[in-house]
């Protein structure tokens, strides 16, 4: 387990405004001599900080997949499964899954296949929340394609929700990338696309839980 970057600034500046908080709850004990709201205050403290680290927590995972696995890119909650037709880039009917991650799971995301990076956009947009049918289209989000080695191309999309409102990514265009290297985080709740080919073998159904690097999506054919 390691601590993503993304959190160090955020991290610190929420301890150190607990702390200050727990200064002046030691003060107000010191004052009114009610322990019960000494240590309930101090609890609330410790679930806060628990909180923070929490969501920026990167388990040490190793991904293991065959040639033409589509791996997860992320923990959360299959919403979506339906064939629709992709406007951004293919310009043709794909395979719609959506993984919503709430506030509790792990942000980092990562390359759902190996490849070459085609396409990187960034999208200014709204907030609604994640598991609103427009999410996918009218709220703030980034998208990537990836041509995998036999030929085919899968379109992934971060999309930012009602709370998060920073999305972060590191590949460019032309980049050569591997299935469940990092590519990007999102912060407090969001979604997460993936457009696949028609054709492909979905190995999740609506509703399954998954998580990053471990979960296998579906199977290029």
């Amino acid at each position: 387990m390691k601590i993503h970057r993304e959190g160090y600034l955020i991290i610190a500046i929420g301890l150190t405004i607990l702390g200050l908080i727990q200064v002046g709850n030691y003060f107000l004990y010191t004052y009114l001599e009610w322990l019960w709201l000494y240590l309930l205050l101090s609890a609330g403290g410790l679930v806060m900080a628990y909180l923070i680290i929490q969501f920026f927590r990167v388990p040490n995972i190793t991904c293991k997949y065959d040639l033409n696995d589509v791996m997860c890119p992320a923990d959360g909650k299959i919403v979506v499964i339906e064939e629709v037709e992709e406007t951004e880039y293919f310009h043709d009917k794909r395979i719609q899954i959506s993984i919503f991650m709430s506030p509790m799971n792990v942000h980092a995301n990562f390359n759902p296949i190996s490849g070459i990076v085609k396409y990187v956009k960034y999208h200014k947009g709204l907030f609604l929340v994640a598991w609103h049918p427009k999410s996918s289209t009218d709220n703030e989000r980034s998208t990537f394609v990836i041509e995998h080695q036999n030929g085919q191309s899968v379109l992934f999309r971060q999309i930012a929700g009602a709370v998060a409102r920073r999305i972060c990514y590191y590949v460019q265009p032309e980049q050569e990338v591997k299935t469940g290297e990092e590519f990007g985080f999102i912060k407090f709740g969001s979604r997460i696309d993936v457009f696949l080919p028609l054709g492909s073998e979905i190995n999740v159904k609506i509703d399954d839980v998954v998580k990053g690097r471990i979960t296998k999506l579906a199977e290029l054919k």
